[in-house]
């Protein structure tokens, strides 16, 4: 079984977890904290044990800011910038909070799709799927991902834009950065903010996000919006925060740019024969994506192979004679769902290195296309 940490402050319908600030696992263990954690493509892990860390105030963080706003002079910011960002600039001790650790219940993959992908989530996403058909289509041609894909995406880390989170970003990385567990990573997120409203993206009052800093209907954190955010509409802003067809270009991008690779899907659940080697599985608690890349090359295999050793569609029928590789994962264990994943697998866990969240984002893709 696996353990999740509880999402802060997150509706029912979207309890997984962008984001927790500690960055997404092969096991799943912050899937469920995607929507206030940094995932994989966001950020990266504690550095520090928070019980070695003095108590935060106030009064400190104004003392901390100050370090900030003198740094802030240094990288040529104009006067004028400087001055809205840091007038605004607010202690938010529930961000301390949350960072430093969050309640944990015990939840499997059975237990989690169900409430993941309800009815309500697919129904949503088809209409979504509906409504946006002809950009959809352009978008998907222009970045070789299919719109299934990004509808997924989209509808799981916020709604369609409706659960993007209620913090100042500046705020929240400020608070962040002088909670001081990741201090330099914060910190750096806080300059990148600094940097997409300098670029004039979005105005510091639309700039909101996650306790976190995970930000829009994308929620992505400022260094992923540098890298992968798109001017879907050609109005010369990149703004995930309230233009749907940024967003759309943005995730489709972000896909494109991880190796996304056109024709292929996500993986699929197999059954495994009685007397199955389970060597051949992808170890969990890999210590970084690079060990966990590792594990995917020892593990993968044609699906003629995966056949040969008896490895069965989930019917029960043959797996197709293929030179198609595979790697074989199993979230749960020996006593869970088996999958066997496709090179896009390892795309959707560069976005969150959980094996829960990329089955959600598969089946809920699946679930767009599949007839009535």
């Amino acid at each position: 079984m696996i353990r999740f940490l509880l999402s802060f402050a997150v509706t029912s319908g979207l309890a997984f977890g962008v984001v927790g600030c500690s960055s997404a696992t092969e096991s799943g263990k912050t899937a469920v904290a995607s929507q206030q954690q940094p995932s994989a493509n966001r950020a990266g892990q504690s550095t520090a044990n928070s019980a070695e860390l003095p108590e935060k105030t106030a009064e400190g963080f104004a003392l901390y800011v100050q370090g900030l706003k003198a740094e802030a002079k240094t990288r040529g910011y104009s006067e004028a910038l400087i001055a809205e960002v840091f007038a605004s600039l607010t202690f938010h001790p529930k961000v301390v909070v949350a960072d430093k650790g969050q309640p944990e219940f015990v939840e499997t993959l059975d237990t989690y799709l169900p409430k993941r992908v309800d009815a309500y989530r697919i129904k949503s996403a088809k209409a979504m799927y509906q409504k946006h058909a002809q950009e959809l289509a352009a978008v998907s041609k222009k970045y070789g991902v299919p719109a299934r894909f990004i509808v997924s995406l989209w509808g799981l880390e916020s709604a369609f834009g409706k659960v993007t989170g209620r913090y100042s970003v500046p705020s929240s990385l400020a608070t962040l950065a002088y909670d001081g567990r990741r201090e330099q990573m914060f910190r750096k997120e806080f300059f990148i903010a600094m940097d997409i409203l300098a670029e004039e993206h979005i105005t510091l009052a639309k700039m909101k996000g996650s306790w976190a800093g995970a930000m829009g209907h994308t929620q992505f954190m400022p260094s992923a919006f540098m890298k992968y955010a798109q001017d879907g509409d050609g109005d010369g802003h990149k703004d995930i925060w309230t233009n749907s067809s940024d967003a759309m270009a943005s995730i489709a991008n972000y896909l494109k740019m991880e190796g996304w690779q056109p024709g292929q899907s996500w993986g699929r659940q197999v059954i495994l024969p009685a007397n199955f080697d389970y060597s051949l599985v992808i170890p969990k608690g890999s210590k970084d994506r690079a060990q966990w890349l590792q594990w995917w090359q020892r593990s993968e295999r044609s699906l003629t192979d995966w056949q040969a050793l008896g490895v069965t569609a989930v019917d029960g029928k043959p797996l197709p004679k293929s030179a198609m590789r595979a790697a074989l994962v199993m979230p749960d264990d020996k006593d869970g769902r088996a999958y066997l994943a496709y090179a896009n697998y390892q795309v959707l866990m560069h976005w969150n290195r959980s094996y829960y969240f990329v089955s959600s984002v598969g089946y809920l893709a699946d679930a767009i296309v599949a007839a009535e």
